[in-house]
């Protein structure tokens, strides 16, 4: 009987109408790939590496972040129309993923090979300019590359099955695998990165932090990379594209008239804020828990990433069966409504206990708050997926067009908008109470010569570090105590609020699951007699 099941499921995914396991796979192990590049850029190079090992002021992250994102944000839009246009002997999205991953390894290399910024010098001096465009050239250049590979990757989703079960279910496992990448990446980045970096200090290599950074960075970026060009060996697009080419003003258009899109589009750009979490998350692990011990690091991240992960991982694997038994409007909405409570119970947890939020009750209670928030995000990047997929096809039956890419673009378009907004709101926050530069550069070698800076907050005015080396800087108790709250409130406020602003667009979504079942069935029947 088991047999029999398994044998009727495998003819099922025939490869005629729908893709086979080992298509599925492959392009599983792609994008895999393709999302710890994303995470090496992300959460490494722009959550840790520029911040905190290179020192870049506060103030010129938010600007090359936020110029590169908003860029790069409308830059998908160009890209996504360009796809849709595109017709050759291997599809519409398969030749940019056959062609791109070697250039984006390139670009991402690139990105941490500058110098480190000296807070003690000018920032218009000839070497912090130098430090501030090569960042910011290389980093401009790396969003444009990798938005040539993501736009046809997540494009080709909503074409490899005209199935639309298969498809939500090729949605959820590509969340999944996504969420792994992430947790390697957010959990494995840093440690391994600071544990190398220690290997070459104790053998006296110049530069040894930027180095190990600089290193383990590169290696995961091949790694990934070779991932990535396995994306489109077996991919095959089995939904024609329409036959018209549209302009970008055109496409722009048709992004804001579909009025299920519209809703999911503007709900994303609301929830932006809640990716301050990933910016903060690496540098308040480093400072305030783990003082850059790599095992108290990996700890940490262990504790509070497990929780995120795992609530994160488990939800995206059900979120199919949930969407079998709930209208998909519901569990957008509940996805963000859960990531309220979280941040607020993170930082009551904080302004009760500032200096104790490592004691184990305090760990208990921020690491459901983790979970939660985990729950919210897992439901929310798979139905986002689905719900932009049934938007296509809803564009398609209202006006005989497919935009695959175009649309898609538009997942990319949120990610870089909340990518900005986040980046821009942080580091307002830290240019706010000084955590910049020369400061976090004065924080960092406080702990590199044995500091604890969680125990330093009792010390008011006290100068805590005195005159730190290459730093011309001191930092006192009541500075330290100010970065911290900031970290922990920049972690929690923001997200919860932008959670709460995001579920206004979508209250009136109306593509429930009857009315799109009926889009499908008629979208079959118009498929069937163009052929």
């Amino acid at each position: 009987m088991a047999k029999d099941k398994a044998l009727a499921k495998k003819n099922e995914y025939d490869g005629v109408t729908t893709y086979t396991f080992k298509e599925r796979n492959l392009f599983l192990t792609g994008l895999f790939g393709q999302n710890v590049i994303y995470n090496v850029l992300n959460t490494l190079f722009i959550g840790y590496y520029i911040r905190n090992v290179l020192f870049l002021p506060a103030v010129a992250i938010g600007v090359i972040v936020g110029v590169a994102q908003v860029w790069d944000a409308f830059n998908d839009i160009v890209m996504g129309t360009i796809v849709d246009k595109t017709r050759s002997k291997w599809g519409k999205c398969r030749p940019y993923l056959l062609f791109t991953p070697p250039v984006i390894l390139a670009v991402s290399v690139l990105c941490f090979a500058t110098d480190v910024y000296n807070g003690a010098e000018n920032m218009f001096s000839a070497h912090n300019i130098f430090v501030l465009l090569w960042a910011g050239v290389a980093y401009i250049c790396w969003g444009m590359s990798y938005t040539a590979g993501d736009i046809p990757l997540w494009g080709i989703t909503s074409m490899l099955t005209q199935n639309e079960k298969h498809r939500r279910n090729l949605h959820a496992l590509c969340r999944t695998v996504a969420g792994i990448a992430s947790a390697i990446a957010v959990l494995g980045l840093v440690p391994i990165s600071q544990a190398v970096a220690g290997i070459f200090e104790k053998r006296g290599v110049e530069g040894a932090e930027r180095l190990g950074y600089f290193a383990v960075g590169a290696v995961f970026l091949l790694i990934a990379s070779i991932c990535f060009q396995l994306t489109a060996i077996k991919a095959k697009e089995r939904v024609k594209p329409s036959k018209e080419r549209y302009t970008v003003l055109q496409n722009l258009k048709l992004m804001w008239k579909n009025k299920p899109y519209r809703a999911i589009l503007l709900s994303g750009i609301f929830a932006g804020p809640r990716g301050i979490m990933m910016l903060v998350a690496m540098s308040l692990v480093q400072f305030y828990y783990a003082d850059k011990n790599p095992l108290k690091a990996l700890l940490y991240l262990a504790i509070l990433g497990g929780g995120l992960f795992g609530g994160m991982l488990i939800c995206q694997m059900l979120a199919p069966k949930l969407a079998d038994r709930f209208e998909k409007k519901t569990l957008y909405n509940f996805s963000m409504l859960i990531g309220v409570p979280p941040g607020i119970i993170i930082f009551s947890c904080y302004m009760i206990s500032p200096s104790g939020m490592s004691q184990p009750i305090m760990l208990i209670f921020t690491a459901l708050a983790f979970t939660m928030l985990g729950i919210g995000l897992g439901l929310y990047m798979v139905l986002q997926s689905n719900m932009i997929a049934d938007a296509i096809d809803y564009e398609e039956y209202t006006s005989g067009v497919r935009p695959d890419a175009v649309f898609y673009s538009g997942q990319t378009f949120i990610t870089k908008i909340g990518s900005a907004i986040s980046t821009i709101i942080y580091g307002a926050l830290c240019g706010l109470v000084g955590f910049s530069d020369i400061k976090v550069e004065a924080l960092s070698q406080f702990i590199n010569s044995g500091g604890i800076p969680r125990e330093q907050f009792s010390r008011g005015a006290e100068i805590v570090n005195g005159f730190v080396e290459n730093a011309a800087a001191t930092l006192t108790g009541d500075e330290v105590g100010k970065y911290m709250m900031i970290m922990f409130f920049a972690l929690s406020i923001p997200p919860s609020i932008s959670s709460l602003l995001a579920v206004l667009p979508t209250r009136h979504y109306d593509l429930s699951r009857e009315k799109l079942s009926n889009i499908l069935a008629e979208l079959k029947v118009r498929r069937e007699e163009q052929n």
